[in-house]
């Protein structure tokens, strides 16, 4: 049996929280049919997710290592500095299980912004944008264009079923198997993953979810059942090279959008 623990709390707003929105229809523009990254590797990692409900800090630091390897190399991160985050980000103890409580996807954020996400040799500090959950267009965009989408979802207890040798089943659809457990959103509990890439954009079409320093594949449906937010990141001192990353106008209404959602929250 493998060890993987949740740890995304409900879905909450702030006030004045950045948008994607400012992004002159970023996220309304046509996505790519299909964003095919066979060839490169994320190489996301456990991060203490095994152990810890940090997959809001984990979930940083693989879009940190998604991010990088889009540009041909990669960041150092240590179970140790997520779990660092983890602390400082959510109100974690060690050594004190009550408040293993997971984190607020925006609060987490929030904190990454102000005080940065620190990984070998370097702090970096993202700009990040919400979307709307329900638009799996803007989100094929973040992840096209950003690197992954963040996103916060509610893990079926049929999502958790696992074979004899650990192993989750090679595809979250919503028909699991009979005797895979309680297939209701939610039923599992929250938690925060990566979007990476997708075969296409039909209900059936297949996804590839980061989590648990694992590639895991998922249908539309499935995303489309189970999301209940979503946020992209933007790692400027990576400077990802792709072709939407904000620049211009993009870029400055989204740092102006992160400027005054800091300015409001102090």
């Amino acid at each position: 049996m493998t060890n993987r623990k949740l740890g995304c709390r409900p879905a909450e707003t702030r006030a004045g929280q950045p948008m994607m929105s400012v992004m002159r229809g970023f996220c309304a523009r046509q996505a790519p049919p299909r964003l095919i990254r066979d060839h490169i590797n994320p190489a996301p990692l456990m991060l203490g997710n095994d152990v810890l409900g940090d997959c809001t800090s984990a979930g940083i630091g693989n879009h940190v290592r998604a991010t990088a390897a889009l540009g041909g190399f990669q960041v150092d991160v240590t179970t140790a500095q997520a779990v660092t985050f983890y602390e400082r980000s959510t109100g974690y103890v060690p050594g004190n299980p009550s408040t293993d409580n997971g984190g607020v996807e925006v609060d987490v954020l929030t904190d990454a912004m102000r005080y940065g996400y620190a990984v070998t040799n370097q702090s970096l500090y993202p700009l990040w944008g919400s979307a709307d959950p329900s638009d799996l267009n803007g989100i094929r965009n973040i992840a096209a264009g950003l690197s992954a989408a963040y996103l916060g979802v509610q893990l079926a207890a049929s999502d958790m079923w696992e074979d004899e040798s650990g192993a989750l089943a090679p595809v979250w659809d919503t028909d699991a198997p009979a005797g895979h457990g309680d297939q209701t959103p939610g039923s599992a509990g929250g938690h925060c993953l990566l979007l990476w890439d997708y075969a296409g954009t039909a209900d059936t079409d297949l996804v590839t979810l980061l989590t648990w320093g694992n590639t895991q594949r998922a249908t539309w449906r499935w995303v489309r059942s189970r999301i209940m937010e979503a946020h992209a990141l933007a790692w400027m001192q990576l400077m990802p090279a792709t072709g939407l990353t904000p620049t211009g106008q993009d870029r400055d209404a989204l740092i102006a959008a992160n400027a005054a959602y800091l300015h409001g929250a102090a």
